[in-house]
Formats: structure tokens, sequence, C-alpha cells
């Protein structure tokens, strides 16, 4: 696709780069750091290193490493979040059946993850 003046044709990423504005390709990846839960401020380095080209290259990694060790500290939040519903579920599976000493064993089991949630992320469960 292009757009055309009385002088030249422009294709999209021509007109962007002219224009100081983002294409669309680029637009579709800073849509994909966004929902990586990137920091804007993070997401713009990110752009204003990929116009240095090569020489930003290590930033760019230390940039993505830092997003990556942060995703994984929430997936490992949501493990822990998860293990503690099936312990309730389990809890309360117990407490249908007149299974008293599974409940009571289950319940000490959510407590203790229930625990080690508020030390991690230092909010009360």
């Amino acid at each position: 696709m292009s757009a055309s003046t009385a002088q030249h044709s422009y294709t999209i990423k021509e007109a962007a780069a002219l224009t100081g504005l983002p294409d669309l390709d680029q637009l579709m990846w800073i849509a994909c750091l966004a929902a990586t839960g990137m920091s804007v401020q993070n997401m713009r380095q990110y752009v204003a290193n990929g116009k240095v080209g090569p020489a930003a290259a290590g930033e760019q990694i230390d940039l993505l490493a830092e997003q990556q060790r942060r995703l994984a500290a929430e997936a490992e939040q949501i493990a822990l979040r998860r293990r503690y519903v099936a312990l309730k579920i389990d809890y309360w599976h117990a407490v249908e059946a007149g299974d008293d000493a599974r409940a009571e064993l289950l319940s000490t089991e959510a407590r203790a993850l229930a625990d080690d949630l508020k030390k991690k992320t230092g909010k009360k469960h």
C-alpha cells in the first residue's frame, strides 16, 4: 500500500519514517511488549534502541531479560495461588465427605502456603 504526492509515492513504512509515526510492524511489536506487562518507560527505551540498531543490541537484551525475569516471578506467584485454590477445593471435598483428619491436614497446608504467599508478595490473603 502506498500514498502518493504530486512528486513521489510513499509506502506506509516510508511515510512512517518521514512523519516519525510508528508503522504497523512497530505498532504490532509494541502491542506485544505491552501484553507482556512491560512498562511504558521500557517500551519507549526499546523503541529508541531499535532506531539505533545493532549498537543497542546489548541494551535490548538487558530490557528483554529483565522483562523475562519479571514474567517468571509472576508465573511463580500464579502457580502458588493456583496451588492454594486447589488445596481449598480439596479441603472442602474432605469437609463434604466428613473426613475431618484430611480436612485438618489440608487446612494446615493451605495456611502454610498462604503464609508463603504473604512473604513473597507482601500482601495478606
